[in-house]
């Protein structure tokens, strides 16, 4: 196969929350030489200006960092949701990327004994003037009472 064919040829159709990309290999790989540049460069910078080693301390806050970002992505994976699919905004994530994250799901409800899942968050709905009514009226007294100081108070 021909050298620039196969640079030149796209591994798939994106949309982005209604942007679409076809990235190509040559773009995919120009994309992670930048971020080795950038990395390295912030390293060098770091080093230049902080005089800071990669020593025990550092290795320990590295250790630590990683612990923590494993938390939180478990309590994602949890909620059926990770900090992937969250940055990107998918609502419904690819068929290969969903079934991961179901079997990761399933195998973390194995190691902790835990079926019960965090509710997902209602949808996004503008609320209007007939539903705003009806919570206040569903309010304790001193519950409408504080909303009404609230309101109508400057």
């Amino acid at each position: 196969m021909d050298p620039l064919k196969l640079i030149n040829k796209s591994f798939g159709v994106y949309n982005i929350k209604g942007i679409y990309f076809e990235p190509t290999y040559w773009m995919a790989g120009t994309i992670v030489l930048l971020i080795f540049l950038l990395i390295f460069t912030i390293a060098r910078i770091r080093y230049l200006y902080v005089h800071w080693n990669l020593g025990k301390p550092s290795m320990s806050m590295l250790f630590w960092g990683f612990f923590l970002a494993f938390i939180v992505e478990g309590f994602l994976v949890i909620s059926g949701r990770t900090l992937f699919t969250e940055i990107l905004g998918w609502e419904n994530a690819p068929k290969p990327i969903s079934t991961i994250i179901d079997i990761g799901r399933a195998k973390l409800f194995g190691v902790l004994g835990e079926s019960d899942e965090i509710p997902s968050l209602p949808t996004k709905e503008i609320p209007t003037h007939q539903s705003v009514v009806r919570d206040f009226e569903g309010l304790l007294s001193e519950e409408k009472d504080t909303v009404r100081t609230f309101v109508c108070k400057p």
